[in-house]
């Protein structure tokens, strides 16, 4: 039997070996360091036996499959060490994660994270046995009847949702018995450093209307240092999260009688939401853009023809009962329809074309009351919604300048090297999210694909993540935990023109239907403005800190003085507030410090009769004197500097 290697080399081996056998064979190093191995594409455990010719490759803790399944096993030895403790623990799925696993449960009592000492112990006592970790493969009747025995109602559920045809496997160790796909660890004793980092609570199947469940997360390595320098990020990312760190430093707050999913911008906040508005407003308009403004809820007859009211609607907060009421009215999730409704008032020639709308708009959308966290997910939003109609040969070129923009956006925003880009496709077997028209989803995506392949973009590509519409780019972002979410898209539809009766008359006379770019330039402002909270730990650049400077009286002398510069300050376009506290300077520069403000001058008599204010930076300390002319060019260079054009 031939085995081809992942270099190309080929080994000869008798039918029958495993593949930790074959990994013992090319090296005693590689067999100690494998984890789980690929065969013929397929993951598969290293116990698994090989019977013909075959290619193989041995993954271990430094290839991405290798850690999952390593932390998989984790998940594993978790809900083995819960089941021990708490007997009447029922088991829901405890998957793999970026950097971690977690594990969720219905618990017979509550927990708290004083309770993850006495789990870790149950965990090293199961690692330590090296309990052999064995794989079988069972009908789907002798599953149920296995699940029921333990009565584990979820993996019920999950067995009752698996396609008839599906292959259905167990995972033992020692006395626990799980429903897994796999592939696993050869025994528990593989696992060697590990940490449960996190309690949360999770509904069943993410479907609020279900049970709440007991989330745990954790974390583990196969080296010591790897753990500790790990856990060290998290104590990192607990101090950045935006959640914890927005509210302190008051640029938002929630309250539990406004509803969740509403946060209230507080005056920095709203500051923040203001200068990032106009500056992208500001510079749409530069690159030909019109400003629209359209109402925040329509008659469902408008998204009965965009398509939402079929697609959509679960997302949408709907006002009335059809059938009941004369009207039925919804918040609006998209700014889409509206801005088709103005294009088609008036007649439009292809010299007309591109029209590029753009709308700051407020936009609503039913998340699930377990999926919002802070300002990255809630239900009231703003987006830098954006269409461009166009005719198909401007399609390239206008797709081209959507992502320049986010491209220039980003690198103002300091977040240009955080970001990666996803080509999100739809999934044909998926009638219920999609609209049904393959010829168009095949022509948008090949369209897609090739301008996207000649811009020269690094992209993955995801399937079942383009909008109901159409394929879009997707530009993705994580936040301090780790945790994926997108930030900006540019999507191309050709179907929804189609629909609503949008069309331009071509140079040959005829009715053309038009192209239409939707693209989020900007992306939601919360969103963007909880990863520069992130970004900057609350020290936002100077050219969006809502307070840019802090001038402060050493004596009640020298107020009169503190008020005329702020004056000047604002006069110069310069964001100022003033501080004449009957305090000592100290603790007035220790709050400035703590408030994150960029500049502060301090205006004692002797600045006074110098004609002069003394400057200290929030990043380099004390800079000396400098007339105050001469600080308002510094101020004004550095902005520039930030937010200028290649």
């Amino acid at each position: 039997m031939k085995i081809t290697l992942k270099d190309g080399s080929v080994l000869e081996a008798e039918k029958g070996i495993t593949a930790l056998k074959v990994a013992e064979m090319i090296s005693e190093g590689l067999a100690r360091a494998a984890l789980i191995a690929r065969v013929d594409g397929e993951l598969v455990d290293l116990g698994t036996v090989l019977n013909k010719d075959c290619t193989l490759e041995i993954l271990t803790f430094k290839d991405e499959e290798g850690r999952n399944a390593y932390r998989h096993t984790t998940a594993h030895i978790l809900a083995q060490a819960v089941k021990n403790i708490f007997p009447g623990a029922k088991l829901a799925i405890g998957p793999s994660i970026k950097n971690g696993f977690y594990y969720d449960f219905d618990l017979p009592t509550s927990i708290t994270p004083d309770d993850f000492p006495m789990i870790e112990k149950e965990m090293e006592a199961i690692i330590k046995a090296d309990l052999p970790i064995e794989r079988s493969e069972v009908s789907r009747q002798a599953a149920l009847t296995q699940m029921r025995g333990f009565n584990e109602s979820y993996k019920i559920q999950l067995i009752e949702d698996l396609p008839k045809d599906e292959k259905i496997t167990f995972y033992k160790q020692g006395e626990f018995i799980e429903l897994c796909r796999g592939p696993h660890l050869m025994s528990t004793g593989k696992v060697k450093f590990f940490k449960l980092t996190q309690l949360a609570g999770a509904y069943w199947k993410g479907n609020e209307k279900n049970k709440m469940l007991t989330r745990i997360y954790g974390t583990s390595f196969d080296k010591k240092s790897d753990l500790k320098e790990h856990l060290e990020k998290l104590e990192e990312a607990k101090r950045r999260d935006h959640n914890k760190l927005g509210r302190e430093l008051g640029f938002f707050m929630t309250e539990e009688r406004v509803g969740q999913g509403l946060p209230l911008l507080m005056p920095k906040g709203a500051k923040l939401f203001q200068i990032l508005q106009r500056f992208v407003e500001d510079e749409e308009e530069r690159r030909g853009y019109v400003l629209t403004k359209t109402p925040s809820m329509a008659k469902s007859d408008l998204y009965k023809i965009s398509g939402h009211w079929d697609h959509y609607r679960d997302k949408m907060f709907v006002m009335g009962e059809e059938g009941k009421d004369d009207e039925v009215f919804a918040l609006r999730p998209m700014t889409c329809p509206f801005q088709y409704m103005i294009y088609r008032n008036g007649l439009k020639s292809y010299r007309d074309l591109p029209i590029r709308y753009n709308e700051t708009s407020p936009l609503f959308r039913k998340e699930a009351s377990g999926e919002m966290h802070g300002l990255i997910r809630v239900r009231q939003f703003h987006l830098s919604d954006g269409h461009i109609v166009c005719t198909p040969e401007q399609v390239e070129a206008e797709f081209r300048g959507c992502l320049e923009l986010s491209l220039y956006f980003l690198k103002c925003l300091g977040l240009d090297k955080d970001v990666t880009f996803r080509f999100s496709r739809w999934d044909p077997d998926d009638k219920e999210k999609y609209i049904d028209e393959p010829e168009a989803w095949e022509s948008a995506e090949t369209q897609m694909k090739q301008i996207l392949d000649n811009i020269g973009l690094d992209y993955v590509e995801a399937k079942g993540e383009a909008a109901f519409y159409g394929p879009k780019l997707d530009i993705q972002i994580c936040n301090v935990y780790g945790k994926e979410d997108t930030l900006m898209t540019v999507q191309v539809d050709m179907l929804l023109a189609h629909n609503f009766d949008m069309w331009y008359v071509d140079a040959d006379g005829e009715r053309k239907t038009p192209y239409i770019i939707h693209r989020g330039a900007f992306g939601c402002y919360e969103r963007v403005m909880s990863y520069l909270i992130e970004k900057y730990a609350g020290a936002l650049p100077i050219w969006m800190n809502p307070t840019q400077v802090k001038v402060m009286s050493l004596t009640d002398r020298t107020i009169n003085e503190v008020k005329q510069i702020k004056d000047k300050l604002t006069y110069n376009g310069i964001r100022a507030d003033v501080d004449t506290r009957n305090e000592k300077i100290g603790y007035k520069i220790r709050e400035a410090q703590i408030d994150k403000t960029p500049y502060m001058l301090i205006v004692g008599d002797k600045e006074v009769e110098n004609g002069v204010v003394a400057v200290r930076s929030r990043s380099e300390g004390d800079l000396g004197t400098m007339s105050l002319d001469d600080f308002i060019k510094k101020v004004k260079d550095e902005v520039a500097a930030q937010i200028a054009r290649d």
